[in-house]
């Protein structure tokens, strides 16, 4: 194995993980003609309450494990790097178990939260079975995460990204074959296609956490190898499991209130379109499965660009922080949100001016009539705001200041909580789609923490975005180049969205059109070159010149 520096390790983990979410999302053409929208919903009903209990039980952990790994291998402390290891296996187990046992117990209460006394559609013991079997992943996806902290921490990027998609293939795989094979093969229910699909996430998972315990094994003496002698301090056991546990907190949060901005929608946003809008059940939840599950999928490429840079991040900016290198903090604080939005900006953006192709393309021309390309061409900026939140939050939470990462978390959540059913009946007074309402809330929900953090980062470390800003300036000026000229290229050749096969035309000539004219506009600024170095092309150039 090679170690990766913070550019590279971002590259390779933001490939690996767009390569799954682009998995995940090509899955949802063949799925949603299986399934359709009443199925579509039942599946985001239990994804959106498995992320809750998944963040509770590890969502942190990957990335504390990392954190703790670079700094006690950046200070020398080997041996205290490998106990944290074995304490993060066992505590992970642990707590997954508890959340297994939770969630599979209290699937019944839970269900009837969400469907309450909604009729029409989905039923509570339908929600019950299929909260139950997505529980079962609970049992291996903690354990997974460690192994995956573990190694990130040691800038080894490439067996992580290996094992992601190695889970993503099988999952999307068994989602698929299983739930035509259970409908339309040994004819069982809707509910139990969709039971066999949740389940897809148990067996993915085991799959990546036996590949991963393979890899740490064969390395292992290049994983515990020393380069220094140096006297570590005596930790106990339990010092240093406490130390996880606070780095882990945080990220924990982090996702469990992002979860829960989906999770108001699910409460929230059937019963108010329904009771007090004038919404059928019908048409109320096919909505809601285009905000939970068919439009998040779609949402999740642009948001994997975070995730990506996160992982890299980590381990170099606490490595940075450790050794009281400060100029580098603030200049890799800068680098990762000129790179998110770099990469983000446009995509959004395009996703939005493409929604009638791209929805047509993946959930049929019949779907993009109703709610879903109206729904997804605002939707689609909450990817962009996410981005911007992901990426505040995890900086924060990496230099050590938990408190202003809670106030951020609390105000977002406590924005989209207030405003989201107020909003939603202010749009329909506008006269405009009353779910923009709920939308608009989950952007402000973003927006306003991420403006705050962007103030602490100022004030405490002084960091100067003036740089950042003027670079944007260019990345939106780009944009806004690119989506002119896909609006003039739509005169010439207008959207022809009645089939998948005139829908994946116009994307492809569209994106072509498009990414040409940002990259182009880009590159005359030479802003590549001002984000990733200058050094970067050159290392790709010499790494495909070797190979060839």
């Amino acid at each position: 194995m090679k170690k990766n520096s913070f550019v590279q390790g971002a590259f390779i983990a933001t490939v690996g993980i767009v390569l799954c979410k682009l998995l995940g999302v090509l899955y949802v053409i063949p799925f949603y003609s299986v399934i359709g929208p009443i199925g579509g919903a039942l599946y985001g009903y239990a994804y959106n309450i498995y992320s809750i209990f998944l963040s509770i039980s590890q969502a942190g952990i990957p990335l504390a494990i990392s954190k703790v790994t670079s700094e006690y291998q950046a200070l020398g402390y080997y041996r205290l790097k490998e106990r944290a290891f074995q304490l993060g296996k066992k505590t992970l187990f642990f707590f997954g178990l508890i959340m297994f046992l939770i969630l599979f117990l209290g699937a019944p209460f839970l269900a009837q939260l969400i469907i309450g006394d909604v009729s029409g559609g989905n039923t509570v013991e339908d929600v019950t079975f299929v909260l139950r079997i997505v529980s079962t992943a609970l049992l291996v996806v903690p354990l997974l995460s460690v192994y995956r902290g573990y190694l990130q921490g040691h800038k080894f990027i490439t067996p992580t990204s290996i094992s992601q998609i190695l889970e993503q293939i099988l999952r999307v795989l068994i989602i698929v074959i299983g739930s035509f094979l259970v409908l339309n093969v040994f004819r069982l229910s809707l509910r139990d296609a969709v039971g066999t699909a949740v389940f897809a996430a148990s067996i993915g998972a085991f799959a990546s956490y036996f590949y991963l315990v393979f890899v740490v094994q064969k390395n292992k003496k290049q994983l515990v190898k020393t380069t220094k002698a140096i006297e570590e301090p005596k930790v106990s056991d339990r010092t240093l499991l406490k130390k996880i546990l606070v780095y882990a907190f945080p990220f924990i949060m982090i996702d469990i209130f992002k979860s829960l901005y989906n999770t108001v929608d699910v409460v929230t946003l059937v019963r108010t379109l329904v009771n007090g809008l004038g919404y059928t059940p019908s048409m109320a939840e096919s909505i809601m499965s285009v905000i939970s599950t068919w439009g998040l999928k779609l949402n999740m490429i642009v948001v994997a660009i975070t995730t990506g840079v996160m992982v890299s991040l980590i381990p170099n900016l606490t490595a940075s922080f450790v050794q009281k290198d400060y100029d580098d903090v603030r200049s890799k604080i800068n680098q990762t949100i000129q790179m998110l939005f770099f990469l983000a900006v446009p995509m959004v953006f395009g996703l939005s001016f493409l929604a009638s192709p791209l929805w047509t393309l993946f959930y049929g021309s019949e779907a993009s009539l109703t709610y879903g390309t109206v729904c997804y061409q605002y939707y689609v900026f909450v990817a962009l705001v996410m981005t911007l939140f992901t990426s505040t939050m995890t900086i924060l939470q990496a230099i050590k200041e938990y408190k202003a990462v809670f106030i951020c978390l609390l105000v977002g959540f406590f924005t989209k909580v207030l405003l989201n059913i107020p909003l939603l009946y202010a749009f329909t007074k506008m006269a405009l789609p009353s779910y923009y309402g709920s939308i608009t809330a989950t952007i402000l929900g973003y927006l306003i923490p991420s403006f705050i953090a962007l103030f602490f980062l100022h004030k405490k470390l002084h960091v100067n975005f003036e740089e950042t800003i003027r670079r944007l300036i260019t990345i939106f000026e780009g944009t806004i180049l690119m989506i002119g000229v896909l609006y003039v290229a739509r005169f010439i050749l207008p959207f022809a969205t009645s089939g998948r096969i005139e829908s994946l035309f116009i994307l492809i000539l569209y994106t072509a059109i498009g990414g040409s004219c940002y990259f182009l506009f880009m590159r005359y600024n030479r802003v590549v070159e001002k984000i990733f170095g200058t050094n970067f092309k050159k290392n790709k150039r010499n790494k495909i010149v070797r190979k060839g």
